[in-house]
């Protein structure tokens, strides 16, 4: 993942597990991950664990997948 993808996806988990009123460690337990992973996520360190990302934002209803680019002009 990009490095900004990765960061919206840390301040997406960030902000819901909040809102929820979970801590870390809930989250974790709730999407069968460690807690130090959901940290992680949530500081935006890129990760390839797709599975586990997607594990995490499921509890919030939501599933990682492909969606258009727009398309870049051609120099």
């Amino acid at each position: 993942m990009t490095n900004d993808v990765s960061n919206d996806i840390g301040e997406f988990v960030r902000t819901r597990r909040k809102v929820a009123g979970l801590n870390q460690r809930e989250l974790g337990e709730l999407a069968g991950v460690g807690t130090r992973f959901v940290s992680e996520l949530e500081r935006g360190k890129p990760t390839a664990r797709l599975e586990a990302v997607n594990k995490v934002v499921a509890v919030f209803g939501k599933t990682l997948g492909l969606i258009d680019a727009p398309k870049q002009d051609k120099a």
